[in-house]
């Protein structure tokens, strides 16, 4: 008599990458899933700590494959999450006149080849920066998120199509079964199990933690943990984001959840890097955390100052501290392509993984396909 499976698809990690593959395996595939997260709430982790940009290509100039599908996917994602999106602000590209990776005129040639919106800022836009050091000034077509409303929203979603959702469940070992499909064990000590014919390794930073457990190859990752700081901008700067390009230089943006602006400083914001993968040393993640680390945040702003000088005036709030999980390929170009490996180590494990929210889009259509029982 044939086993039967609890359900056809387990997603290992509740992300919004997580959550949004979760959401399409039921709706499109008509699927049964269960998502598992080891926090106590979706969104917890790298989908809530970071930029919260949705990007529109501006960002990767030097990587057009990254450019190009973040100008694809964008007005997909701000139709079907326009309820998140937060685009009450001006959004503002400036290019330095030294030590960019690109010049002002090859900006503007990058963003008319990807079909990206860009004219000159408004004179008093313009006037905020030091043009000693600024080439160009551009006004830009780019939002924020709020991770707390996209939260909320997935929650919804995911409860309404019938995807069971298990928080504070940490998956520990996958295994091949016997007569087919997989064993995904939960809990340190291996407490509980689920049965399915495929696992989707969603878990961004810590990917290799569970490969590593199950005795799989791992894969090539750079890591980082990074300091994005919280601030108040003085009042002049309220209704703008700002971004410094291409090279050592900064990115001021709303953040929504808080009401407050990010900062952060491509010199500044990584504190420790390493890389892990096969042959390589693997980092303990749980020690790599912010406790204990002074923030970086006076000289994040000192030099971003420099160039904004009413960047001084701003006031320091928090920090967010996360894992930064890069390919080492990248590391040269600064693409973040998606990395998607079917049947990694395993017959129906998948690994997923991306860094630009609104390239999701493009893991749904090269996914194998997932038959429901």
């Amino acid at each position: 008599m044939p086993r039967t499976l609890d359900c056809d698809a387990v997603v290992i990690g509740g992300g919004f990458y997580g959550c949004a593959l979760a959401l399409h395996l039921r709706r499109e595939r008509g699927i049964r899933v269960v998502v598992l997260e080891r926090e106590t709430a979706l969104l917890s982790r790298a989908s809530y700590a970071n930029q919260a940009r949705v990007h529109n290509g501006y960002h990767y100039p030097r990587s057009f494959v990254t450019a190009h599908r973040s100008r694809v996917n964008f007005p997909r994602f701000l139709e079907e999450y326009s309820d998140c999106i937060d685009d009450s602000f001006e959004k503002i590209y400036a290019v330095a006149r030294d030590g960019s990776n690109v010049t002002a005129r090859q900006f503007e040639r990058f963003c008319q080849l990807i079909g990206a919106s860009i004219e000159p800022a408004a004179a008093e836009v313009v006037d905020l920066f030091d043009r000693r050091l600024i080439e160009g000034v551009y006004r830009v077509s780019e939002v924020a998120f709020d991770a707390l409303k996209l939260r909320d929203r997935l929650a919804r979603d995911l409860a309404q199509t019938g995807v069971e959702v298990r928080l504070e469940v940490e998956a520990t070992r996958v295994e091949r079964l016997p007569g087919g499909g997989l064993r995904l064990l939960m809990g340190r000590r291996g407490e509980s199990t689920l049965m399915a014919k495929r696992v989707y390794n969603c878990t961004y930073s810590s990917l290799n933690r569970l490969l590593a457990d199950s005795g799989l190859p791992r894969i090539a990752l750079k890591q980082e943990l990074t300091e994005l700081c919280l601030i108040e901008v003085p009042e002049i700067l309220q209704g703008l984001g700002v971004t410094v390009m291409c090279g050592p230089f900064f990115s001021c943006m709303p953040f929504p959840p808080r009401g407050l602006h990010s900062l952060s400083h491509v010199r500044y914001t990584p504190h420790l890097e390493w890389h892990e993968g096969e042959g390589l040393p693997d980092h303990d993640l749980g020690a790599a955390s912010g406790e204990g680390r002074e923030t970086a945040f006076r000289y994040m702003v000192k030099d971003a100052a420099r160039f904004l000088p009413a960047l001084g005036e701003a006031r320091y709030v928090d920090s967010l501290w996360e894992i930064k999980t890069l390919l080492p390929k990248n590391e040269v170009d600064d693409g973040r392509p998606i990395l998607l490996v079917e049947d990694w180590g395993l017959p129906g494990l998948s690994c997923v993984m991306g860094s630009k929210i609104d390239n999701v889009y493009d893991v749904f259509d090269c996914l194998q396909p997932v038959v429901g029982g």
